[in-house]
């Protein structure tokens, strides 16, 4: 059966689409070629990944192997893909960074990352896909998150009278002095010694590690990332011209003994680490791992960024190096989007009181303040104890999607590399999911493949999971049959 031939990037994502066809006003050939060009400009596939070979993708798409060859031909001419000597077709890189604008080439074993490798993944979360559940997607289906109490904390804070006065001016520097209040009391709560002086509030919790980034670092500045970790951190960090020193995450915590290599070598400046719930595996942090970082830290001089992005899903007793710490050389990052209001964009830092107002004047810089009327909306909440409510529903809700995926995963003979844990399973399909990924993506499913999560760009086998999304038995079918036909 002929497969999908897309003119509208979006339309890539909603499902299968319209079969090619020879009625058309374009030839076969020519529908090929937009398909990959639709991708290749949306992102869909990223600079450096491999086409199928001439007679794959003619065995995939129906084609005779001399319309394929013609489509590819077309792709050259368009200066979308480049021809390898055999090896094959691949998705051209973007220009280089000119001489002076920042990027530092890797040295004695540093590496730095690939600038494409969250792009597909986010540009996708951008496209209609219909209802179909995304089994690559970082975050619950819309319906999980709805509520009744955030339209009432709105009206409440939109009255006219504080409309106006909250409307009119700029808000606080620090951000909403009631919210930072309450954040206060919640990281006190944790054992964090946060008083709302060291809590700034951001635009998310990417904005808020930016900040972090811009106040504490330069351009060449070696940077200790988690690997597998979070692709948008290692691309952010490679446009601000990082120097990025990928660290080995396990069960219990990073790897100590490559982390003292770069010490030694390297000295880093900065440590980014997803303690609790890592992402993608769902690995914690044991008490030892985070006291030896700490260590680490003191002796090399070196921050550590501890973005609890997944905070309300996880155990209050979890171990944060921020609570052991007491935010002497760690500064804590999370936010809301991913329990609450993703388009709420409300996420906070709280750092050390010797860096609080370095990293004001770099919000101060980047967004003058943050939007105050959302900040005091969520403020209510959470006094309230909806906000506390809500994640408990929400975590109850995921324990029973997560019993159900890695049953229909494992059924599909996918194997879990880190126990299930979380929202996000890791597992081992046995193929190379970047290649997966793409035929997929024919059948309207997105995926997260393995790739994505390394910092220096290798085949994999490995891709990310959504417990939220993954429990559709019609996607494991697909996914198998694809599977198959890989192997």
């Amino acid at each position: 059966m002929l497969e999908t031939a897309p003119t509208d990037p979006a339309q890539a994502l909603g499902g299968t689409t319209a079969p090619l066809t020879r009625a058309g006003s374009l030839t076969l050939a020519e529908q090929l070629a937009e398909r990959f060009a639709s991708r290749i400009r949306d992102r869909l596939l990223v600079p450096g990944a491999r086409l199928p070979s001439v007679r794959q993708c003619a065995a995939q798409q129906g084609l005779s192997p001399s319309t394929v060859v013609a489509a590819y031909d077309q792709l050259l001419a368009q200066g979308l893909v480049e021809a390898r000597r055999n090896r094959g077709f691949f998705v051209r890189e973007r220009a280089p960074l000119r001489q002076g604008s920042g990027a530092v080439l890797p040295t004695s074993g540093a590496r730095v990352a690939a600038p494409v490798n969250a792009e597909a993944l986010i540009r996708g979360m951008f496209h209609a896909r219909g209802d179909r559940p995304q089994p690559g997607m970082g975050v619950f289906p819309p319906d999980w998150l709805e509520t009744d109490f955030m339209a009432s904390a709105v009206r409440r804070v939109t009255a006219p009278k504080v409309l106006a006065d909250s409307s009119l001016r700029y808000g606080e520097p620090l951000g909403d002095a009631q919210l930072r209040r309450v954040l206060a009391d919640r990281l006190q709560g944790l054992g964090m010694p946060a008083d709302p002086e060291r809590i700034i509030t951001t635009v998310g919790a990417t904005h808020a590690l930016d900040i972090v980034s811009r106040t504490l670092l330069k351009p060449g500045d070696c940077v200790m990332v988690e690997e597998p970790g979070w692709a948008v951190e290692f691309a952010r960090l490679h446009a601000l011209g990082m120097r990025i020193l990928p660290v080995p995450r396990g069960p219990l915590g990073p790897d100590l003994a490559v982390m003292a290599r770069y010490c030694k070598v390297h000295a880093p400046k900065l440590f980014v680490s997803v303690s609790v719930l890592h992402n993608p595996t769902g690995y914690g942090l044991s008490p030892a791992s985070a006291h030896r970082v700490l260590q680490m830290a003191q002796t090399h001089n070196f921050f550590v960024v501890e973005d609890d992005t997944y905070s309300h899903l996880a155990p209050e007793h979890a171990t944060r190096m921020s609570v052991l710490d007491g935010l002497q050389r760690t500064v804590y990052v999370s936010g809301f989007a991913k329990i609450l209001a993703p388009n709420w964009r409300v996420g906070y830092l709280a750092a050390p009181a010797d860096l609080v107002e370095r990293l004001l004047d770099t919000k101060l810089l980047s967004t003058l303040t943050t939007p105050s009327l959302l900040e005091r909306a969520l403020a209510h909440c959470i006094e309230q104890g909806q906000l506390r409510r809500h994640a408990e529903r929400i975590r109850t809700r995921l324990d029973g999607a997560r019993v159900r995926s890695v049953k229909l995963a494992t059924a599909a003979d996918c194997r879990f590399v880190a126990e299930p844990s979380g929202l996000f399973g890791w597992v081992d399909t046995g193929v190379e999911t970047e290649a997966l990924a793409q035929r997929l993506l024919d059948e309207g499913y997105l995926i997260a493949p393995g790739a994505l999560f390394h910092a220096a760009r290798a085949p994999s086998t490995l891709m990310r999971i959504n417990f939220a999304t993954t429990q559709d038995a019609a996607f494991w079918r697909v996914f198998s049959r694809l599977v198959a036909a890989s192997r």
